[in-house]
């Protein structure tokens, strides 16, 4: 995930030792940190225990989104991704109408 100990530990409210250890093998996370990493950063259980199966769990739709908005906005800096969802937010029914129908449109030329 590109982050150091401190930023790691950080994430999970722990001291930046405690993740040391368990990375030199001196302590053995408990379930319950292993839970919260888990958690906190969508990791499978499974993968994490034993190394087996997929590293990350898969995202529904709504939590898909959710990482999408905050990945946008947590960039200090003006984007055009961030111009563009405020312009959504903005948008009334019949802007929301229009979009979909543009969308329609788009879906059909490419079967086409």
């Amino acid at each position: 995930m590109k982050m150091g100990q401190q930023e790691f530990a950080d994430s999970l409210g722990v001291k930046r030792s405690t993740i040391a250890n368990y990375e030199i093998g001196r302590n053995a996370p408990s379930d319950a940190m292993v839970a919260l990493i888990c958690r906190v950063f969508g990791v499978n259980e499974g993968w994490l225990r034993t190394g087996e199966g997929d590293m990350y769990q898969p995202m529904t739709p709504d939590e898909e989104l959710a990482a999408f908005f905050g990945d946008v906005l947590s960039t200090e800096d003006e984007t055009f991704k961030k111009d563009f969802l405020r312009m959504l937010a903005r948008l009334d029914d019949s802007g929301w109408d229009a979009l979909a129908r543009m969308a329609d449109m788009m879906a059909k030329k490419e079967k086409d």
